[in-house]
């Protein structure tokens, strides 16, 4: 057995990545991924290895050359690879194709170690490593039979994403025995080189080998194994968050900061949401809305502001919407003259807005960092802060303080002419029998020295959509907010959401009640674990505290590592005094199973 590398390819869309080297010297946190590949070769056993080279060729095979190895390399040049594509290189290793058996692999890849064993452990004479198709994967897609032969390669012109769930993704990695490579792949080849050209992808042949009753292709499905193929910049991005060391991968899905579909395996237990809402008929009339939506400017921040106002029954001079909470924070934290009160930890969007410098924090002394009204009332009486921030409940603790000690607070507040912002974005979280958002236009009215802020995406469970809103009966404030912020700040998605929501209000109930209920199970179970304290929490997460040792930096790598459990580590969150906490979203029973039965295992482990 031998490997064929085609790595003649100039990589133009890597840009200025590619401008001295070629595509495949691209480096992986730190490591060419011609080299990796190669180590990776070099453990098979092979009788050889020829790559193709052609775009900045002699310094690749420099490059190369220098890799200590135990295979043999061989190199063929494309010298026509600026007017070619990949078949044409594939042509050139003809001689080796019909001599030995042979793995072929495309040079941007990147893979697990474990994948070229699959085909060589596989007697089958013609093998495609696919993986089931994900929306935002490019390239060839190919649909198999019950036994796993490939039935068709589609063209762009035949794909249908209606049915997604039957497509498979070529991870460009193959097995040609001699007798199929001598027999089919290159007399097909030279049979069609006339029609298909030398500009083409080598996947055209195997297509039209694939309708041929005398010869199937079979495929070998991966399931969890990891591999990416980096055509671009972001690929490259997507790729250094998959592979690397714990502590890197860690890191790098960390600061990403959202965008976790882009990976199917991973549970994202950091971002918080409403796992019950919204539920089938709104998806559904947000579906049958789509291609309208995309192809329609939507409206502007007077006319969405109206919306918000009808469902928080407020009038439209006194709120402002947003892309999500967050552009409100910025310009209303910038609008805050001299010190600040904060409460930590806290959600830290607010403090990095306005810089530490000008914040004074209040941390409770609590083991279970809960405060009351009181207890801020009396530490910040003597402070001289001009605006104090509560978030209500408190990320990432989950203190809840009740609507008459808010009130409390809220009077204190105005008697001292202190401005007051409060972050209700879990408030419908909390159990409690009554309402408790401040969100009423006559506690506005009441009290102008008030601002509440609330996140939409959060309790409506539609991060994607990226709403929040801000209430105030202060209506310079809230006028010079909607001028900081672009007439369109709300897509066509955010503004029909709001259009319907008030018919599925009933609905949002039921899912907030049937919240309440996971959460309580989620908390039990956390209790059942030796190795942690749990904090209650009436947010839609619940953070917990390590003992006995345990960093929770290591905890959050070892869940990412071991079980692609993505939860957040607070380590480096102000106000836990070197505390070890970790912080989780309640998610759906199944999946809460799975992290508990996580823990479990890790927290048993006498290695850990």
């Amino acid at each position: 057995m031998q490997a064929v590398i085609l790595a003649a390819g100039m990589g133009k869309r890597l840009g200025s990545l590619t401008r001295d080297n070629t595509k495949c010297m691209v480096k992986v946190n730190g490591i060419t991924l011609i080299e990796r590949m190669l180590k990776q070769l070099d453990c098979l056993g092979l009788s050889g290895i020829i790559i193709v080279i052609g775009y900045k060729g002699g310094s690749l095979r420099n490059f190369v050359e220098t890799i200590e190895l135990k295979t043999p390399l061989r190199f063929v040049n494309n010298e026509k690879y600026d007017e070619t594509n990949n078949i044409y290189s594939l042509y050139l290793t003809k001689k080796y194709l019909i001599a030995e058996d042979t793995l072929l692999f495309e040079s941007d890849l990147i893979f697990d170690s474990s994948l070229p064993a699959k085909l060589l452990e596989n007697p089958k004479p013609c093998l495609a490593l696919v993986a089931g198709f994900e929306s935002w994967m490019n390239g060839t897609v190919v649909t198999l039979d019950r036994e796993n032969r490939i039935k068709n390669f589609l063209s762009p012109k035949e794909f249908v994403f209606e049915n997604i769930s039957s497509y498979y993704k070529t991870v460009n990695i193959y097995k040609f025995s001699r007798e199929f490579a001598a027999n089919y792949y290159i007399p097909a080849l030279e049979a069609n080189f006339d029609s298909l050209g030398m500009n083409e992808y080598y996947e055209q042949v195997l297509k039209v080998i694939a309708l041929l009753d005398s010869c199937s292709i079979e495929a070998v499905v991966l399931n969890d194994e990891n591999w990416f193929e980096i055509d671009d910049a972001q690929d490259l991005d997507m790729a250094e968050s998959i592979f690397g060391n714990r502590t890197e991968r860690f890191r790098k899905l960390q600061n990403r900061f959202g965008g976790y579909w882009r990976y199917p395996k991973l549970i994202d237990f950091q971002y918080l949401t409403n796992p019950y809402f919204p539920g089938r008929n709104l998806l559904d009339e947000m579906k049958a809305g789509f291609e309208n939506l995309l192809t329609n400017y939507p409206s502007g921040m007077q006319a969405n502001c109206l919306l918000a106002a009808r469902y928080f029954k407020l009038r439209r001079e006194n709120i402002c919407i947003g892309n999500g909470a967050a552009e409100l924070i910025k310009p209303l934290m910038l609008r805050q003259p001299g010190k600040i009160g904060m409460v930590f930890p806290g959600f830290e969007e607010y403090c990095n807005c306005t810089g530490i410098e000008n914040v004074v924090g209040f941390i409770s002394g609590n083991a279970d960092f809960s405060y009351s009204a009181d207890d801020l009332i009396n530490y910040f009486a003597a402070k001289d802060i001009t605006s104090l921030v509560i978030s209500n409940p408190d990320n990432p603790s989950g203190n809840f303080i009740e609507k008459r000690e808010i009130l409390k607070l809220a009077d204190w507040a105005g008697g001292e002419n202190i401005g007051l912002i409060i972050d209700e974005s879990f408030i419908d979280f909390a159990d409690t029998a009554e309402d408790m958002t401040l969100l009423v236009q006559d506690l506005l009215d009441k009290y102008p020295n008030l601002t509440v802020l609330r996140s939409i995406s959060k309790s409506f469970g539609v991060p994607g959509i990226r709403l929040g809103i801000m209430g105030s009966s202060n209506t310079e404030l809230i006028d010079d907010i909607k001028r900081k912020l672009a007439i369109w700040n709300i897509n066509s998605f955010g503004e029909f959401f709001l259009q319907i929501i008030e018919k599925y209000r009933n609905d949002y109930v039921e899912a907030i009640e049937q919240f309440k209920e996971t959460r309580r199970d989620l908390y039990r179970e956390l209790e059942t674990l030796n190795s942690i304290r749990v904090i209650p929490s009436q947010g839609n997460f619940i953070m917990f505290e390590l003992i006995g040792g345990i960093k929770a930096t290591c905890l959050a790598e070892e869940l990412l590592d071991e079980y692609n459990i993505l939860v957040k580590d607070l380590s480096l969150h102000r106000g836990l005094s070197n505390r070890q906490c970790v912080r989780v979203a309640v998610k759906k029973p199944d999946e809460n199973k799975k992290l508990i039965s996580a823990l479990r295992e890790i927290f048993e482990r006498k290695d850990f």
